[in-house]
């Protein structure tokens, strides 16, 4: 029987008896979005009033209340989005329900029906030797696992189209080169138990290195991946990288820091510490001269310090509180340097200065207080908060997204999340993403797109 707007209200009722577990478990992103859309169920603005929810819950349960006036094709798109985006447990809860299993009973007893009757005749069964066992009955083992092996979005990078590229490319740094630039991935998963004893094993932290291989390959950087290194060979590693002559070819060059860490610093694996401020120092303007006025990219999935963020209830109403700017101004100085020859005037014209550091973005996976730091969230099977919402965000808008708006909607999406661990001093804690930039052009990273000279 067909419900409101064409769809089964058997679909109906398995939607509505579900609702609790879906808006509780299911993830909503771009890519279980762009699935809907692809087979015509969502449209483009039914697609926006979702993903402009500002929770998880609100975005499924928004979902929820579209999908019943969506045709009868909506729920079969429903189930294969959940299949798409590694949501297969729900799917299953939606299609193993009790009437949907009499319903098959109902058909396997036709079946055996028929196949008897043919058995009682003297005519033969060309087809029997084929028949395929039945399925095996999904046990309370297999679902738990299902549950806790949800996988990174995967879908591709989005292309630049040639009139966005032409539009923004004058405003922006130069990413012409292929490739766009050499990336550097150090992961520190497990630690030396006698040297670092306190440091334990950060389980998920492989999937993080391998989800930045595969994101920025796609972007066309040549990815090099270190796994498990100590102070003195994070620093070996990174200072050879930035020797690299081929940064000289290339328009841009990215680093990717994965570890324990304390604010300033990460751990290698033997418990001592690299500072950050080395690392940085290690590609500004005189330490790296073949990366003078490029694009320097780094992304630090480590803590910034022991304490979690249990987050605060919202109240209504916010306080805004507005700092003024300070800039202050060298006052002109006409008058002064009358005696410098004219010599020298012109030897100073023919050489344009830098400053020591520039041209660099850093993104954080967590914040840096004025009275604490605090700790970055990682899930063992999916990986860390931050780079999965970094490589959600390069996936769907590096195509049209400077790479400041991209790290701005990073925050957001960290800001939306909360841990669920029910019964652990993990449940429902917070964390907060944060970026420094020294950028001075927009950073387009125009994906997939060369132009042709």
């Amino acid at each position: 029987m067909l419900g409101e707007c064409g769809m089964l209200e058997r679909d109906r009722r398995g939607l509505r008896k579900c609702s609790v577990t879906l808006c509780k478990e299911m993830v909503v992103d771009e890519l279980f979005i762009q699935s809907l859309q692809t087979d015509d169920i969502l449209t483009d603005s039914m697609a926006e009033s979702i993903l402009v929810e500002p929770t998880s819950h609100k975005r499924s349960w928004r979902l929820l209340s579209l999908l019943p006036k969506r045709g009868p094709r909506a729920f079969s798109s429903f189930c294969s989005a959940l299949r798409d985006t590694e949501q297969q447990h729900l799917c299953a809860l939606l299609t193993e329900s009790p009437e949907r299993d009499g319903e098959r009973q109902m058909v396997k007893l036709s079946i055996f029906f028929v196949i008897q009757r043919y058995v009682d005749s003297p005519l033969p069964l060309p087809f029997q030797e084929r028949m395929v066992p039945a399925k095996r009955a999904r046990t309370q083992e297999s679902m738990e696992m299902c549950l806790d092996a949800d996988s990174p979005i995967t879908s591709s990078v989005l292309p630049c189209t040639p009139d966005f590229y032409l539009k923004h490319c004058q405003q922006s740094y130069s990413m012409v080169s292929s490739p766009r630039g050499l990336a550097l991935v150090i992961s520190n998963v497990s630690f030396d138990p006698c040297a670092a004893p306190d440091l334990d094993s950060r389980k998920g932290g492989e999937v993080d290195e391998e989800v930045l291989r595969k994101v920025f390959t796609e972007l066309d950087y040549i990815v090099t991946v270190r796994r498990d290194l100590t102070a003195p060979g994070m620093r070996e590693c990174i200072e050879q990288f930035g020797r690299r002559q081929q940064h000289q070819t290339v328009s841009s060059c990215v680093v990717c820091l994965l570890s324990h860490g304390v604010e300033g610093a990460i751990y290698g694996t033997d418990g001592q510490l690299l500072e950050l401020d080395w690392v940085f120092e290690a590609f500004d303007n005189a330490h790296c001269p073949l990366l003078q006025n490029k694009p320097k990219m780094f992304f630090i999935q480590a803590c910034r310090g022991e304490e979690m963020d249990c987050g605060v209830e919202q109240s209504d109403g916010p306080e805004r509180t507005q700092s003024p700017g300070c800039e202050q101004r060298d006052a002109g100085r006409e008058g002064e340097g009358d005696g410098d020859t004219r010599q020298m005037e012109e030897r100073d014209r023919l050489r344009v200065k830098l400053p020591q550091r520039s041209d660099m973005i850093c993104g954080f996976a967590s914040l840096k207080g004025v009275s604490v730091c605090t700790a970055a969230m990682r899930n063992t099977k999916r990986g860390s908060w931050f780079i999965q919402e970094v490589n959600s965000a390069l996936r769907f808008r590096a195509r049209d997204t400077h790479l400041s708006d991209i790290l701005v909607q990073v925050n957001g999406r960290i800001k939306d999340r909360e841990g669920y661990a029910p019964g652990t001093p993990h449940h429902r804690c917070k964390e907060m993403s944060e970026f420094t930039s020294s950028l001075c052009k927009d950073l387009y990273l125009f994906p997939k797109y060369h132009p042709q000279y």
